[in-house]
């Protein structure tokens, strides 16, 4: 399970509340399963950790909210980091999901 972050779009939540259609930060969108129903409202950044699947989705491990009224969330800078994660696998064994 590799690490995706979401973007501050907008969020459509199916009625059935285990889809999520999250836009990342450059304002593509993505599909995110959930094992759970959803049970409490989300909002700022959502960083979801998950598997992608045969259809183009997201099947969601966890996820972490990053809610703007708390603090300030710099996704250019998380994104970057992200990037140097997965170009340097050695140096942060932390499941990215690559054999190394």
């Amino acid at each position: 399970a590799e690490p995706v972050s979401e973007g501050r779009g907008k969020r459509r939540i199916h009625p059935s509340g285990k889809l999520l259609v999250l836009t990342d930060g450059l304002g593509k969108h993505t599909t995110v399963e959930l094992s759970e129903p959803l049970d409490e409202e989300i909002s700022g950044v959502i960083e979801v950790v998950g598997r992608v699947t045969n259809q183009a989705t997201i099947m969601c491990v966890s996820y972490v909210q990053f809610r703007e009224d708390k603090s300030s969330f710099d996704l250019e800078l998380y994104n970057e980091a992200l990037k140097i994660i997965h170009e340097f696998p050695e140096y942060f064994p932390f499941g990215t999901g690559r054999n190394t």
